[in-house]
């Protein structure tokens, strides 16, 4: 899951790096001179270089020690890579104190260094993120999660210690997404953290048109079929087949309904407010009318308030088709 940065050595280097340690043990001016060997890279543990984290320097043990000593850069970027050259060496030396004309160079013209680290592919950090929120959803329904973007690889400053990946969900979420933030561990300590959005997709019923739908046509199981879809948002949980409702303009066949398409049926009004209609009692063998004033809008079937002219009585009466009304006695 982890890539290390591993410094390699190869048998040209220890072959050269042999004959640098034989030549330096033969060397009769060993007390006046300072011999560095620079590999072509390297990876170090620390971000502070300094030059016997990245050479092999042989010579008096006095210049050896203040030579490794020698400051030479800094990494401060994770994943940073520093390249450190002969004369870069050269102007650190002199600044503290051993002149160039002491120093001979063999191998590499400069070295590439590296701090030694572990890489938390972006890749891994959404696996596993995902996998927590299949665990623990954040919303019940949801059945895929799609990741949004792929957060950037984490670096780890240092490599050979343990790292422990623990996954959390963000509060305050939208509907239809969810952010999991992965806290990373080296050592049970936090060094940092990367957040994932997840896109949920739900499973939800939808209405599709079998057939060319016109205006004012009912919807009924003639004319449409429900499927199951995926969605971006969760199903309402008071959902149900819009059979009966009638639509609003002409559907072609094929076409996925939605609210704004539909409408309830609504039977027109029969009678207005403040209208004149005929009330009318009629029994095997009986017809009484009168005049009377409504109160109220009325459709057929519906009971509306009615004023008997005659009377000034209010009355409850029972819209028809014809337009009279029928008390309710």
């Amino acid at each position: 899951m982890f890539n290390k940065a591993v410094h390699i050595i190869s048998v040209v280097t220890l072959l050269a790096l042999g004959a640098f340690c034989r030549a330096s043990t033969n060397d009769p001016n060993d007390s006046l001179a300072l011999q560095i060997y620079l590999p072509r890279e390297i990876a170090i543990k620390s971000d502070c270089l300094t030059l016997g984290q990245l050479a092999l320097v042989r010579g008096s043990d006095h210049l050896v020690t203040k030579a490794n000593g020698t400051l030479l850069g800094r990494i401060s970027i994770p994943g940073q890579e520093v390249v450190i050259d002969r004369p870069t060496v050269l102007s650190r030396l002199a600044s503290n104190g051993i002149p160039a004309s002491v120093v001979t160079f063999v191998g590499a013209e400069a070295v590439k260094v590296k701090q030694q680290q572990q890489i938390i592919k972006g890749t891994d950090l959404v696996a596993r993120a995902s996998a927590f929120l299949k665990d623990n959803p954040s919303a019940a329904s949801a059945c895929r999660f799609e990741p949004i973007l792929v957060p950037q690889d984490f670096i780890a400053p240092e490599s050979g210690k343990s790292i422990e990946l623990r996954p959390r969900l963000v509060n305050g979420s939208t509907g239809n997404q969810a952010k999991v933030q992965i806290i990373v561990l080296q050592e049970g300590k936090q060094i940092g953290s990367r957040e994932v959005t997840f896109r949920l997709k739900y499973n939800c019923r939808t209405a599709v048109t079998l057939v060319d739908i016109p205006a004012g046509s009912v919807i009924n199981s003639e004319n449409i079929k429900i499927v199951k879809a995926l969605s971006n948002n969760p199903e309402p949980s008071d959902w149900k087949p819009p059979f009966g409702l009638i639509a609003k303009r002409n559907l072609p066949a094929k076409t996925i309904l939605s609210a704004n398409m539909v409408a309830p049926f609504s039977r027109p009004l029969v009678v207005e407010r403040n209208q004149s209609v005929v009330i009318r009692i009629e029994m095997p063998g009986l017809l009484i009318t009168a005049l009377g004033k409504t109160m109220e809008n009325g459709r057929a079937g519906e009971y509306i308030k009615v004023r008997n002219v005659d009377s000034q009585r209010i009355i409850l009466a029972k819209v028809n088709e014809d337009g009279t009304v029928e008390p309710v006695l």
